[in-house]
């Protein structure tokens, strides 16, 4: 890290406390304390976010991996104003050359033309119709969707053309979408999960700043499940000694609320990510900081991170199995199932774009 801006202090409303720095960088400032105290350069106090628009080439990003349940999805954003300090997508930044620190959930991108590129993409003569996740690397529904409505846009191409896809949020806005989202409900177009980490408003507050509180996201999953709408819940990430306590309340807060469906992911912490994620525990949580390390590397082989396909989303060695079983015996207890398969057989392309324009 840049050490002339270390973090030193929590900041208001933000996840991360510095700029930590890419990967990718060509040159790094590194600070040297003339014994003055002028090596610390604090961030503003309330750092402002900025959103770039931007035109994207294409939209639609597909993966072969094994242990990841779709081959398809689609980001209207780049950023996430959420600011939650363990997201996995932060190192992604870097490819930017900004900081998968502060910069992550400062620096925003808004793809404004997103509906524009999926509406021709899903139109090209080869495509195969396979149900897309919406909203993957970053929320679809942080904050600045209220003003760009870019997810909303990509919603009603969905529906104009019966194409399946799934959502997964933590931000109780989605239920502004309700109206649209029983409808494709009813057509087997559409499932929703919940993200939720932690059920204590205060913890969420510092962790995921900028998300919708706990009981807010409870509230929204219980106006789609009441609509119609399948609905299951993600306790992720599950962090050690921090909120996997919580695991068997979460899970029952959420069945109670509609969810049908349940799973968990164990806390990633990919390239910056450590870092970052490391600053927010001695801030945080200095009396236990290094314990929750040292259990994360427990669970990890040795290592703060383990990227092998099918063990990175639930880790190994005994705490790992501990928090597998208590899973699939609240899971077994409470009735979950899995929501139900989206249906591809309606899909209609779109009409390629005409110079020339429709008549009908």
């Amino acid at each position: 890290m840049d050490d002339a801006r270390k973090a030193q202090v929590p900041i208001k409303g933000r996840g991360a406390a510095s700029w930590v720095s890419g990967r990718y960088e060509k040159t790094v400032a590194v600070g040297e304390d003339d014994g003055w105290g002028s090596v610390y350069e604090p961030p503003p106090p309330h750092p402002d976010t900025q959103v770039t628009e931007e035109r994207a080439r294409s939209v639609i990003s597909r993966n072969d991996s094994p242990d990841v349940g779709f081959s398809q999805s689609v980001n209207p954003y780049r950023g996430c104003e959420h600011g939650c300090v363990y997201c996995f997508a932060r190192p992604s930044h870097a490819y930017l050359d900004l900081s998968p620190g502060l910069d992550f959930e400062t620096r925003l991108f808004a793809k404004t033309n997103a509906a524009e590129r999926l509406r021709a993409e899903l139109a090209r003569p080869g495509y195969r119709c396979s149900p897309i996740a919406l909203g993957i690397n970053t929320d679809s529904y942080q904050p600045i969707e209220r003003r760009y409505r870019i997810t909303r846009a990509l919603i009603e191409v969905f529906d104009a053309c019966s194409h399946p896809f799934s959502l997964i949020t933590k931000n109780a806005a989605i239920a502004r979408d309700v109206d649209v989202l029983a409808d494709l409900a009813k057509r087997r177009l559409v499932t929703v999960y919940f993200s939720v980490t932690t059920l204590d408003n205060r913890l969420s507050a510092r962790m995921e700043p900028r998300a919708s509180a706990p009981h807010a996201r409870l509230r929204a999953m219980r106006t789609l499940h009441e609509a119609g709408v399948p609905v299951g819940v993600m306790v992720a990430p599950v962090i050690p000694m921090i909120t996997d306590r919580e695991l068997e309340r979460i899970l029952e807060a959420a069945r109670a609320h509609g969810a049908a469906a349940a799973g968990y992911v164990l806390l990633r912490l990919p390239h910056e990510l450590k870092q970052v994620f490391r600053e927010w525990l001695a801030l945080h949580f200095p009396d236990r900081a290094e314990h929750v390390m040292s259990l994360i590397r427990q669970m990890r082989g040795g290592k703060e991170y383990d990227s092998a396909f099918h063990t990175r989303q639930t880790g190994t060695g005994p705490f790992a199995e501990l928090i597998a079983q208590r899973f699939r015996k609240a899971h077994r207890r409470l009735g979950f199932g899995r929501l139900p398969p989206l249906d591809t057989s309606a899909f209609v392309p779109p009409r390629p774009p005409s110079p020339q324009g429709e008549l009908f």
